[in-house]
Parts: structure tokens; sequence; C-alpha cells
């Protein structure tokens, strides 16, 4: 696509809110593997004795919680790369969200209308929801309850300052 010199350039959307939320992995990748070595250093060191007792099968069964552990914590890494992207411009409020092992989705709002809705004080089973004109959006279910209270506080102040915005104007209809 070409623009004629004369023709002014699209200037990009004004960002009111830009939000990327990812699950909360308490042990990264160094604790990992140092867990790891301890958990194999004590099966060693265990199943050997019962090697050194004659109970042989018994050092099998040690290897196999050390592989159990080990996978368990690859899936949980692999459901880590789940992320959700919220970002309020001057045009409009999109939310992405990315999981390994699903497609990924979009939903595009209006801010004029949108409402956040979140419960205050926040209770374990409560949610951010974005609706608007008949679509709601759940967003941020695997935070904690106040990061999630937290994250509703933020986004209702940027939807207010977009609302101030004299640039916004409400749609017709």
């Amino acid at each position: 696509m070409t623009i004629a010199a004369d023709t002014p350039a699209p200037s990009a959307p004004r960002v009111f809110f830009d939000a990327v939320l990812h699950p909360h992995r308490s042990l990264g990748p160094k604790g990992f593997r140092i867990l790891m070595l301890a958990l194999v250093a004590v099966s060693l060191v265990v199943g050997g004795a019962f090697l050194a007792k004659g109970a042989w099968p018994v050092f099998g069964f040690f290897g196999l919680d050390v592989l159990i552990v080990w996978l368990a914590f690859r899936a949980n890494y692999r459901a880590a790369r789940l992320y959700e992207r919220v970002r309020l411009t001057s045009a409009d409020l999109t939310v992405k969200r990315v999981d390994a092992r699903k497609p990924e989705r979009s939903w595009t709002f209006q801010p004029f209308w949108l409402r956040v809705s979140m419960d205050d004080p926040p209770r374990h089973e409560s949610q951010v929801t974005l609706s608007s004109h008949g679509t709601s959006v759940v967003v941020g279910s695997f935070l904690s309850p106040d990061e999630r209270l937290e994250f509703a506080k933020a986004l209702n102040g940027a939807l207010e300052s977009w609302r101030r915005n004299p640039c916004s104007a409400a749609p017709a209809g």
C-alpha cells in the first residue's frame, strides 16, 4: 500500500491502558533445577540403600517418582504460556487470549458502553467481567482475587480517563 505525499499519514491511536496478564508461577527455572537435583539426590541415596539391602525393584520406583514430578512440572510450565492482553486505545478495547493448547481468541469492545464488574471486597470465586451489548468476557481468571480487583480498578480508571478525553465522542445510536 502506498500513501500519496500530500495525504497525511494516519496517526496511531492513543493508548490509555495496556496490560498483559500471566498466570503466577512461584517456582522459576532455576528453582526447578535445584528442586529436581535435590529430588534426584534423595532418590539415589534412599534407593541406593534399598538396592544395597537387596530390594532392587524399589530403586526403580524411586526413579519413577522423579519422572512423575518432572512430567507434572512440565505440564505446569506449558500451561504457564497462557496470557491475556487487554488494551484500551482511543479507538477500542481489545482482549486477546493466547493459550498454547487452543487457538488464539480476541474480542473487541467499544469503550463508551463497556462495563467492568468485579466483587469488592474480592472473594475467591470473584471474576473480572467485561460486558457490552450482550457480549461478556471473563479476564484474569488465573489471577489471585486481590490481583483481579487491582486489575479491575486500574481498567475502570483508564476507562474513566478515556471517557473524559475530549477526542472521544459518544457513538451514534
